[in-house]
């Protein structure tokens, strides 16, 4: 192992200690208390399987037969999650040929970022996860499954659903992803549009043109952004099948992979030798290898959350110096849109998750110890999938990258470090992601314009009095004042200022998109405006330095002349669009830097 690699895992080992022997006793009393319908009345039973097939209530009736739970996220407003809709059917045929059944536990709710972007319904986002989270609870605990296949893709639903899934350790579970929809326009098109369109020299008609030519059809989006991001880390957790995460929706191939996912969580159930619970495929190790492909590919500043709340869940804890100590020594491996300029088909097609798993492996910095639901050790998922004669089986990927401009070995990375940066300072803490950010943009020194919410910046854009050097300071966009909104629509404007020359960077404690580009953006600020941070005291003209090779978040004002200002009052949220029920949320949540998240006590 890499030493750093090793000693950041005993580190998080030793710092989870108590709270992972907490969860891993809660587990194994689960599993001691044997299979849920054994303890179910005849009644309690009969109602589980009232709807099902004759053939399918013979299997269940029988308390030996294997039993799969379905957790769906389908909805056809996803893109990436309308294909699921043709899952169930394949699982529960290829549960039959087992001697096993399947059936559908309970759907998920899961809602569009893409869609939401900008509006109000964006402020419900990141609690979805928490949503979606109690919502797999619920479906399994109706205590009748021997494993469960999770279907889920984007944003804060493969959080969510492990989160969820977690709660239950004791039962093995596979997620079956959709795979990403084939390639539109080029990014580079689309994101010349976008562009233009900011500066007001496109058309709104010629900007949904570009964007349905990008957005066209079923499947993920293929920028590499929270979506992609998360498939990625179900390959490195060992929670998928080897190489299922992008292979394209509606194909042989997909399909084989689905119907293997069944077979597979009848085969690593309890009592079998290949007993594999979700409780002990994913712990620190796991974890790590989670981060490291992370770092490597450049993916979403998201997962600074989630999988942090992931850590959580299984009793383990994560922080924000884990991620930058990794960061610091884990190479840049890949450029993907928008980090480079081709989308997450041209990475599968130059070697995929298969290379990223072998380079990680052979350099140390990921761990093979490990068991995942394809048998022991992170090495199998260097292989990937393929069709002989009609039949899954698969080869070992290429030890080799097949386009070095998208996919590099770890001795010729596309930068000695990753994506992600760790800063401290005045200000609070914060992560910037720098996998996108040209390095004269690295290190940015302005005075601040402040603002409440977005909406203000666009227009102060749109009256043109933003055409000079500054940082912009959004502040109120934490998880305690507005649930912590997604920002993605200040990266045109600010885009198309850097690119007329001008230093700007992005100070706040909201997030931006899983796809944040080439902006300097110092996001996640905590302690947030609304629970007494620093931002709520900035004013407007105060010099702020926002410094990623130092790490440092900070301004130049004494500290004592800062808190003796008036602090700023946190708007409140909005009504409407549902915000009115996330409100016990927003007080429960924790800080940005243990996962934002409603459904743990405090740290």
């Amino acid at each position: 192992m890499h030493p750093v690699t090793a000693e950041v895992t005993e580190r998080i080992i030793e710092r989870s200690r108590e709270t992972r022997a907490g969860y891993l006793a809660g587990v194994e009393t689960a599993r001691a208390a044997g299979t849920g319908r054994a303890k179910l009345s005849c009644a309690n039973w009969a109602h589980a399987f009232a709807a099902e097939s004759d053939a399918d209530k013979k299997t269940l009736r029988d308390p030996t037969a294997p039993n799969i739970g379905i957790v769906s996220a389908y909805n056809d407003m996803l893109s990436a999650h309308q294909p699921l809709e043709r899952f169930p059917a394949i699982i529960k045929a290829a549960a039959r040929e087992m001697g096993a059944a399947a059936q559908f536990a309970g759907g998920v709710p899961a809602m569009c970022d893409g869609v939401t972007q900008g509006r109000p319904g964006m402020e419900l986002s990141l609690f979805s996860r928490d949503v979606i989270a109690m919502a797999t609870a619920v479906a399994l605990t109706h205590d009748a499954f021997d494993a469960a296949l999770l279907l889920g893709v984007c944003d804060k639903i493969v959080p969510g659903l492990t989160i969820g899934a977690l709660a239950f350790g004791h039962l093995p579970v596979i997620f079956v992803p959709a795979g990403p929809m084939t390639s539109g326009i080029s990014n580079g098109q689309k994101a010349k549009v976008r562009a233009l369109y900011a500066q007001g020299q496109a058309t709104r008609e010629e900007l949904l043109d570009s964007e349905m030519a990008s957005y066209h059809g079923p499947g993920t989006c293929t920028f590499y952004g929270t979506a992609n991001s998360n498939q990625m880390m179900m390959e490195m957790m060992g929670l998928h099948l080897p190489g299922s995460a992008f292979v394209h929706p509606n194909t042989p191939l997909r399909d084989a992979l689905v119907a293997a996912a069944s077979r597979r969580a009848v085969e690593i159930r309890d009592g079998t030798n290949a007993y594999a619970p979700m409780g002990q495929v994913v712990d620190e190790k796991s974890l790590v290898n989670a981060l490291a492909g992370l770092l490597a590919t450049g993916g979403s500043t998201n997962h600074t959350l989630h999988l942090i709340a992931m850590g959580r869940a299984a009793g383990v804890q994560l922080t924000w110096e884990d991620f930058d100590d990794l960061s610091r020594v884990t190479p840049l491996l890949a450029r993907v849109y928008p980090n480079g300029t081709e989308d997450v088909n041209a990475f599968q097609a130059a070697g995929g998750m298969a290379f990223v798993v072998r380079q990680l492996l052979d350099a140390g910095l990921a761990h093979d110890d490990v068991m995942t639901v394809a048998g022991p050790g992170l090495r199998r998922y260097q292989t990937e999938p393929f069709l002989e004669d009609g039949k899954l089986t698969w080869r070992e990927g290429p030890a080799a990258s097949l386009n070095a401009d998208i996919l590099r070995p770890v001795d010729n990375p596309f930068h000695a470090q990753g994506g992600l940066r760790l800063l401290n300072g005045a200000l609070g803490r914060a992560v910037m992601k720098t996998s996108a950010v040209k390095a004269q943009d690295l290190t940015v020194e302005a005075p601040a314009i402040v603002f409440e919410d977005q909406d203000a910046l666009q227009a102060a854009y749109h009256r043109g009095e933003l055409n000079r050097d500054f940082i912009a300071v959004v502040r109120f966009q934490g998880p305690r004042a507005n649930g912590m909104p997604e920002l993605h629509n200040l990266t045109p404007p600010l885009g198309v200022l850097l690119d007329k020359g001008f230093k700007v960077a992005l100070v706040t404690d909201g997030r931006m998109s899983g796809a944040s580009g080439k902006v300097p953006a110092a996001i996640h600020v905590t302690p947030e405006a609304a629970d007494g941070g620093a931002l709520a005291y900035v004013r407007n003209g105060d010099v702020i330095r926002v410094d990623a090779l130092k790490g440092t978040l900070e301004i130049k004002v004494d500290e004592h002349e800062l808190r003796a200002r008036p602090r700023a009052a946190c708007p409140p949220s909005g009504p409407g669009y549902g915000r009115e029920l996330f409100g016990m949320m927003r007080r429960a949540a924790s800080t940005a830097d243990t996962g934002a998240c409603s459904l743990f006590e405090a740290a």
